[in-house]
């Protein structure tokens, strides 16, 4: 009777883990990656439609949750142990939905800006169609973080119940520079994958930090 080798014995273990391990899935679907670079196509264009139509230090009015940069992804990790980025981005979209709607809000029908935010809001629109398409409906079911579910309920709540210190004051073009950059940083897989691309959230906290340490300094 042949015994069988040792090499065999690895090769049958292995071959094991691999059906008991579950499959490692990007954090992405496929399905987004299209609508999403859509959406970052729409938003080169930006710095017209948001700066130079509009009065020099232009500011709308909005919740301070709103100002939604790739720092506070860094800082809401940090808060919550274990974060999933699929949280971050439910919330992006919870986010930017209001930025998107207040910004077209305060321009008139025949404001040169009118079509271009109208037409962003609307693939914006789509991609959150294609998000929700490509995920279990008990994923929206699924308790947030109560940091998370805090912030989120401030970003729904009615605007004549908000405080006046939750409000601030930011131009149109930086909240549509927040809104490419957390974009970028939360589906970084559908975009270039260079290695700055790749860590873009790193890269941002780390020169952030290095301003602060340099402050410190000087």
């Amino acid at each position: 009777m042949v015994q069988p080798s040792t090499s065999a014995y690895l090769l049958g273990g292995l071959l094991g883990l691999f059906l008991i391990l579950p499959v490692q899935m990007t954090q992405t679907p496929a399905s987004m990656c299209t609508p999403l670079k859509t959406l970052n196509n729409s938003l080169s264009h930006r710095r017209r439609y948001m700066k130079h139509n509009f009065p020099i230090n232009y500011t709308i009015r909005v919740h301070h949750n709103e100002i939604f940069k790739v720092s506070s992804i860094s800082k809401m990790k940090s808060y919550v142990e274990g974060l999933e980025d699929l949280v971050l981005q439910r919330l992006w979209f919870q986010v930017n939905q209001g930025v998107l709607k207040k910004i077209i809000r305060v321009l008139p029908e025949r404001h040169p800006s009118r079509p271009y935010t109208a037409e962003l809001e609307r693939r914006f629109r789509d991609l959150e169609g294609v998000f929700v398409q490509s995920h279990p409906a008990e994923v929206f079911q699924q308790e947030l973080p109560e940091t998370i579910q805090d912030t989120w309920d401030r970003l729904t709540e009615e605007p004549d119940r908000v405080p006046p210190s939750s409000w601030r004051s930011a131009s149109p073009k930086s909240l549509l520079d927040n809104l490419c950059h957390t974009m970028h940083c939360l589906f970084s897989e559908c975009f270039d994958s260079t290695e700055a691309q790749r860590d873009y959230c790193v890269v941002s906290h780390r020169r952030k930090g290095r301003k602060k340490e340099l402050e410190l300094r000087s």
